[in-house]
This record gives structure tokens, sequence and C-alpha cells, in this order.
């Protein structure tokens, strides 16, 4: 890693220096905490007993070789911060944590043998050719039993293992090319869907190791279909073994409360900040480097784009700066993976490359789109003519950029339904008006998406 790219946020390999790294006979573990008074590292390879770290480079990182330490043993760092208070946080870089409940990092060696060289050299952004994406939730697509929201939902997930076994075909057999998966970095809450995260390079546990994931990946490629991930770069959970506050002050976050938390309650990731950039940047490209995935979604680009996503606050000139330099950065180290931007606003250039005022994104959703045509096939059919703008408005603007059509789990979420039910008329009638429905979207110009169970 290069420090001082570090600290002017044009790192995108953080991750290849800080974290848990095996070496002979050990691990060596390294972690960035300018405001720590004292860093120790405990574990299962010391009896959960400190082992004091040293500060090295410039004293704000910290760093401590244990001869013994296995892989797939837990450990924390152990932060003692200016003010006297103590607290033991997981590691920010950490490769694999501990199954929710638990909190703990877990050390992990990576390293996996891939055989889809000839799919990552012939890879591409699919501008030029057919994209349709489905969208899946790993952990609820499908399950061993099902829960009567009684006890533990973990008693019914599959592992990444087992998903690809039965997703594979059906993504073939439905004429799918690509496959987008929600987040799955590390998060402690089942119900947030992984969109409030604490493990910004960990792939959650819930679903089995990180080489389950990173076969899924492989395996997908070998039956011919991209694979893309939801990123969440605007904001992070708030629990305190996390960023939040991590060695005593607002190191990732904002300071002030006025845009130090979200409209979810969590903490907004403070971007004027170097090492903040670098370490989201780092997270992106770890991704698409230790895992092979074909793209990224970004997740609520609006919030990035303006002052808390209100468009009245102004734009938030310290993270645009942050997806421009990130995206030019992403595609001159993967030119072939997709970038795509869930923005919801009407801001000129998301698609255009970043040296060109652009934010350098290869993809928008297109939520107007959207919008538009779920109010206009909610209307009885009778009715429609007078709302046929409501058909016509997308492509007044769709060759300003780059748009992708979604019918996402956003149309879905808090009871707002399936696709089928948004439709008018009777049940019959439903059917066959969510049939015109995707032969309408399947002709509109643009990418597709959809969530399962539309």
């Amino acid at each position: 890693m290069d420090f001082q790219r570090f600290y002017a946020g044009k790192e995108f390999a953080a991750y290849t220096f800080l974290g848990a790294h095996p070496v002979e006979k050990g691990f060596v573990f390294r972690v960035y905490a300018p405001a720590a008074e004292k860093v120790s590292v405990i574990g299962d390879f010391s009896g959960w007993d400190e082992i004091p770290m040293e500060k090295i480079y410039d004293g704000q990182f910290f760093e401590v070789t244990v001869p013994g330490a296995r892989e797939k043993q837990m450990y924390k760092y152990r932060i003692l911060q200016k003010d006297g208070r103590q607290l033991d946080r997981a590691d920010p870089y950490a490769f694999f944590s501990e199954r929710r409940p638990g909190t703990a990092s877990v050390l992990w060696n990576l390293s996996y043998d891939f055989h889809d060289g000839a799919w990552m050299k012939a890879r591409n952004d699919r501008r030029s050719a057919p994209l349709n994406i489905y969208e899946v939730h790993a952990g609820s697509w499908i399950r061993k039993s099902r829960w009567d929201g009684k006890g533990d939902p973990a008693d019914g997930w599959v592992t990444y293992r087992e998903l690809a076994d039965r997703l594979i075909p059906y993504l073939q057999e439905n004429g799918y090319n690509a496959l987008e998966l929600m987040p799955l970095a590390e998060y402690p809450a089942d119900e947030s869907w992984g969109y409030q995260q604490t493990g910004f390079f960990s792939a959650t546990s819930r679903y089995g190791e990180p080489s389950g994931l990173q076969e899924m990946v492989e395996r997908c490629h070998e039956s011919g279909i991209s694979v893309i991930l939801d990123v969440v770069t605007v904001h992070f959970a708030v629990n305190d073994y996390g960023l939040w506050n991590f060695d005593g002050t607002a190191l990732y976050e904002y300071p002030s409360p006025d845009v130090g938390y979200s409209e979810w309650g969590s903490c907004n990731f403070m971007h004027s900040r170097g090492d903040v950039c670098s370490f989201l940047q780092s997270s992106c490209a770890f991704w698409l480097d230790r895992y092979h995935f074909d793209g990224l979604r970004l997740d609520a680009v609006g919030n990035l784009i303006y002052w808390q996503g209100n468009s009245a606050r102004g734009i938030n000139e310290s993270a645009v700066r942050f997806m421009q330099q990130m995206n030019a950065g992403l595609k001159a180290h993967y030119p072939d993976a997709m970038l795509i931007a869930e923005d919801s606003t009407p801001y000129a250039g998301t698609t255009k490359p970043a040296g060109r005022e652009g934010l350098g994104f290869d993809y928008k959703w297109d939520l107007g789109w959207m919008n538009d045509t779920l109010r206009y096939m909610g209307e009885d059919p009778q009715s429609r003519g007078r709302d046929i703008g409501k058909l016509l408005f997308s492509m007044d603007y769709f060759y300003s950029g780059r748009y992708l059509l979604p019918l996402s789990h956003d149309e879905v979420v808090h009871g707002k339904g399936t696709i089928l039910n948004k439709m008018a008329g009777e049940y019959e009638e439903r059917i066959r008006q969510a049939k015109l429905l995707y032969m309408y979207m399947f002709a509109h110009p643009g990418k597709k998406l959809n969530f399962m169970g539309n």
C-alpha cells in the first residue's frame, strides 16, 4: 500500500496491507487508528489476552505479528481511547466474520484457485450486448424449510454453494444472463437486507465461508452468467464494534450530527477524508479482484450527490469527487466491469465519463420509467388514454444517458406488493396486464432488471 496515496484518497488496494494476513507460521495484524492511545489484538490465539501492537510508519498505524495464529480463529482489536475508555472492535479490513449475533472478526486466507480465465478475458460491460438481470436476496430466494417468524431464521438459510445449485438452472431456464446479489458484505441485522454494514471486506457468514461465494461466482461464469454485487458507499451501521467512533473519534463519519446520520439512522461516511475514500474504493476493488464479480451496483447514489439526498441542500462536492475518482480508478483497473448507479435524481452526467464532468457510471437505474409505467398500468385500461404521456416521457430523456429499467426490490418492500398486484383489474385481468407490462418493458430500449418474485 502506498501511504501517501492512502491519505490522498487514491489508494485502491489498502486491503493488501491493512487487516490480518497470513505469514510464515502465523498472521500479521495491521490497523489504522490515528487517535488511539494504545491498540492490542485479542483472540483465540491468545486466550483473548491482550497482545500489544506497535506503532508503525507515521504513528497512525499499528502492527503486530502473532506466531501460531491460524485460519478460522476469531479476533478483535482492543482500542484504548485518549479519554481512557476502552472498546473491542471488529477489524475494518477483516476478510471474514463470526456468524451473528457474534461480532468478532475471523482469520481467513482468501486465496482461491479460480478456473474462469476464459470468461474473465472475454467479459465486457455489456454496452453493446443484451443485459437481463435477476435481482436476488440470498437469504430468502429459497429456504430449506418454511420459517414461521419464530425462532432463528438461520435454520432455513442455504449456503452459497446450495444457492448456486438451485439458482443457476433457474436463471438459465428463464433467460437471464446476469445475477445481481443484494449486499453480502457483513451486516448485523437480518431485517436490513444488508444495506447497513459493519464488514466492508467480509462476505457475510450467514451463508457459509468466503470460498463458497467465490465458487458460486465461478460456477455462474461457467454457465455464461455475469454476477453483479450491491455495494454501499454512503453509510454504515452504528454498532459500537464496527466503524462508529472507531479510534475514539469520528474517523469514518462526520462529527456533526447535522450531516452525521442518514435518513436510515446510520452514520454517513465523510467523503472529504482521503483515508475514508481509500477505504471505500479499496472495498469496491476488493470484490472485483478477490471474488471476480463482473460489476457493482452502488446503492443510494442520490444521497452521495446531494447532502442527505436532498437537492434543496445542494451538491455534496466531496462525495461527487469521490465517485468520479473511484469510478475512473475502477475502470482503469477493471475496464470490463460494469458500474451501475441507483440514482433517482435528475442529476446530469451520471453516465458520462468522470473526465468529462460526469460521474463515470456505465448505467443508471431509470426510476422515472419505473414509477411512470407502474402508475400507468395501475389505471383502468379504459381510462389510460389521457395519461399516455407517462409512457412517452421516458423516451424524451432516454438518449441523454445509458439507462437500466428496474423493477427492483424497492417496488415490493414495506407491503407494496408484487408487480402483479400493482396491475389494474381482477386477478385474471392483472395477469394479462402483467404480461403486457413485461412485453412493453422488453421492447423498450435499455437494460433490464427484475427482482425475485415479481
